[in-house]
């Protein structure tokens, strides 16, 4: 049980111009864990002094770096099995106090959607039209063109409030819905783009021949084969790996996700931001 007084009594003490008395508060404080973090938040609303609201604001996203660094850590030894969990956390980083219920019933919503408008089971060009729709037409989701490089395009839960996103983000949100109503449709690490293969299932085989088609979720859910995979590789002078066919782990999703953020914030200078953002890829890329 955490002791109120006490934590209160820290807090004030987080200004004292004494640099030792300053480091032994931010470690007590820091040792209480996210437990701490509303009564930080509190003090930073009735603070005056501009150097306690900056210490503040730098414990409180110090803990929650810490909590993020520790659930990702959690998702990746325990199988990474959930796309829309893994999507989550690294929604976190910049959105910590995110009602992340709002963005589970959001992607339901959208499910429910598609769910409706499939009641007789269709061919999967026929599931994928219905998607389509749903997704493009009444949503109105679309790729961010005029600024593909913002970070926001990353954040799951701001793609669904604009309804505007890069590839991935849109791919990921895509594949989530489409797995919910068991259609067998998964990420492809394509380099410089990131599409999706809607896979046939009754083959056992490896992927490769079981892929019926590929998706484009930035353009407007495209159908397209696998010689159109064979033209962009030629044009981008790259050989065709089986890596490039075929779908990708839940892992290198999250790893691309990462590194487009790390780009995207290399592009605004924020080297603090880019220094977290490394760690948490290191935390995903241990073998």
């Amino acid at each position: 049980m955490i002791n109120t007084a006490e934590v209160n009594s820290l807090i004030k003490l987080l200004d004292d111009p004494d640099q030792e008395i300053f480091d032994h508060v931010h470690g007590k404080l820091l040792s209480y864990g996210g437990e701490v973090v509303e009564y930080l938040e509190a003090a930073w609303e009735q603070a005056f002094d501009p150097l306690l609201q900056e210490r503040i604001a730098n414990l409180v996203h110090e803990i929650q770096f810490s909590l993020l660094k520790n659930d990702l850590k959690l998702w990746f030894q325990g199988g990474t099995f959930d796309m829309l969990q893994g999507i989550l956390i690294i929604n976190r980083y910049q959105y910590p106090d995110l009602d992340e219920q709002k963005v589970i019933n959001q992607i339901e919503a959208i499910k429910r959607d598609v769910w409706l408008q499939m009641m007789n089971e269709g061919s999967p060009v026929e599931q994928v039209k219905l998607i389509n729709h749903v997704l493009y037409n009444i949503y109105g989701f679309s790729g961010n063109t005029t600024n593909h490089q913002d970070p926001q395009n990353s954040y799951i839960s701001q793609v669904l409030e604009t309804r505007k996103g890069n590839q991935i983000s849109l791919a990921i949100i895509y594949s989530i819905i489409a797995q919910k109503l068991d259609i067998p449709v998964y990420g492809v690490n394509l380099p410089q783009h990131f599409i999706l293969a809607y896979l046939d299932e009754s083959m056992q085989s490896e992927f490769e021949s079981g892929i019926l088609f590929y998706i484009n979720a930035f353009n407007k859910g495209f159908v397209f084969g696998r010689r159109d995979v064979d033209m962009f590789l030629k044009q981008l002078k790259l050989n065709p790996d089986k890596q490039f066919y075929e779908p990708c782990t839940n892992t290198d999703i999250i790893k691309r996700v990462l590194r487009n953020l790390i780009s995207a914030y290399e592009n605004l200078g924020s080297a603090e931001k880019v220094a977290e953002l490394n760690e948490l890829l290191a935390i995903v890329e241990q073998p």
